[in-house]
């Protein structure tokens, strides 16, 4: 199904979905793209779900950056270009492939993901903890590596957990995760507006055009989720995205099946 084919009633979702996604990244810290596109991917085309998400991100995330200073902008810039640039190149291959994905596979790797995701949250998968330990290290072939695969993967589906899990691992303070994280996606998804437009990924301008719009509901639920986020203990807010995820991924395996 397009965007195109949905009526008024549809075009509420589609807004009460990235509203609803805003509030879970403002909650968290992260969690928009993958909500999002899981969701819209369960409406719409799954292609088109990836490349409507991209200019919602952007403006979630040019909100959130702002809770970083400029020192520390220039800081984690420092510490962590490898990784980012690592993941920009990724991410522009990842977005190329990603008009040559059939819809059913890619709606069920989104439902994998997703699922996977909860998985690895709930229960340590095996190994996880060996690759961490070799992989989630601060050196510049570490983060190249952790950038790449990343970039790919969030090039193709919006989702970014590896690169979200390596920045965890660095001990960041819950604030600082928060703006390094939105300094990531949003640098990344800036270069991916312009290189799916460049490629033809929107289907039209009436979807870049909603794509657009889009980021006025994303933006309230990230302001509603900031008010929350003090209010609310990270194993509720744990607890509240991980079911969403795997609600979600649950019924995008079934329907790509």
């Amino acid at each position: 199904m397009g965007l195109g084919t949905l009526g008024p009633t549809g075009l509420l979702v589609l807004a009460g979905v990235v509203a609803a996604a805003g509030a879970v990244n403002g909650v968290a810290g992260f969690g928009f793209a993958l909500v999002a596109t899981t969701t819209l991917a369960t409406l719409v085309d799954p292609t088109t779900a990836v490349v409507f998400v991209i200019l919602p991100v952007v403006a979630v995330n040019g909100s959130l950056v702002r809770e970083l200073s400029a020192a520390e902008v220039r800081q984690c810039g420092r510490r962590f270009w490898p990784l980012l640039a690592a993941a920009l190149v990724g991410t522009l291959v990842g977005l190329a492939a990603l008009g040559r994905l059939p819809a059913d596979p890619l709606r069920v790797a989104l439902g994998v993901l997703s699922v996977g995701f909860v998985a690895g949250r709930v229960a340590p998968l095996p190994g996880r903890r060996a690759v961490e330990e070799r992989c989630f290290v601060e050196t510049g072939p570490a983060m190249a590596g952790v950038g790449l695969v990343s970039g790919l993967l969030f090039g193709g589906t919006n989702v970014g957990v590896q690169l979200i899990a390596y920045l965890r691992s660095c001990d960041l303070p819950h604030r600082t995760f928060v703006g390094v994280v939105a300094l990531a996606f949003l640098g990344l998804n800036g270069v991916r507006v312009g290189a799916a437009a460049l490629l033809g990924l929107y289907p039209s301008a009436a979807v870049a055009l909603a794509s657009a719009a889009a980021a006025g509901p994303a933006l309230a639920g990230v302001a509603v989720g900031k008010r929350l986020r003090s209010r609310v203990t990270e194993r509720w807010r744990a607890r509240a995205v991980l079911g969403l995820l795997l609600v979600v991924g649950v019924r995008l395996v079934t329907a790509g099946l």
